[in-house]
């Protein structure tokens, strides 16, 4: 299997080739809808340069760029941070904001949303979205319900926080979908028990 890979302005370009064997990245990525990588290719590629060496028979399918993503993550891994060239992401352990089985707001909670809130006035931000998650204990349609109860408590202390912009929301509940990590250990289920809020970087 061979590839290409070059770094332009702050993407990154796959190349793939058909032929003697194809790379392909993650045509399924398994993130939620409406986080999907948005850049677009920052140069032409031409399949005829002799520089890329193409095996013999190969030919060069369309270029493919891939958002650079930067991930921050707190070293209690109780809170990370995601920047791609398009959007920020905070993904807060939802032992951090509820207690067990609980849609309730804890009291460090909201402080911690205020935080994200702040951010967003910084960004100019104007959609958001809040995703909750679960790991994969329990029932699935519980999970879908605590998980929309988690987004909904966190959407509206943002609502209060941000009650002097114009924001619009999407907010959903994915259950025990998505998982960042291993449901078969604690620590990984710990981190798939999370709420996620997403929002476009300012352009500039």
């Amino acid at each position: 299997m061979s590839h290409a890979r070059a770094i332009l302005s702050g993407s990154v370009v796959v190349l793939l080739l058909a032929g003697t064997g194809v790379a392909y990245a993650d045509d399924n990525p398994s993130v939620p809808p409406g986080t999907e990588a948005t850049a677009s290719a920052p140069v032409e590629v031409d399949g005829n340069d002799p520089d890329l060496k193409l095996p013999e028979g190969a030919t060069l399918a369309s270029a493919k760029v891939l958002d650079i993503k930067q991930v921050v993550e707190d070293q209690s891994g109780d809170e990370r941070r995601e920047d791609t060239n398009s959007d920020v992401k905070f993904a807060l352990q939802a032992e951090v904001l509820f207690g067990k089985d609980s849609a309730k707001l804890g009291g460090e909670a909201k402080s911690r949303i205020a935080a994200i809130a702040d951010e967003i006035k910084t960004q100019n931000a104007t959609k958001i979205r809040v995703f909750g998650f679960t790991d994969n204990l329990g029932s699935s349609a519980h999970g879908d319900v605590l998980s929309r109860q988690r987004a909904n408590a966190v959407h509206g202390v943002l609502v209060k926080e941000l009650s002097d912009s114009n924001v619009t929301y999407e907010v959903r509940g994915y259950g025990e979908q998505y998982p960042i990590a291993d449901n078969s250990t604690e620590a990984g289920r710990k981190k798939n028990r999370r709420v996620e809020i997403s929002f476009p970087r300012a352009e500039g």
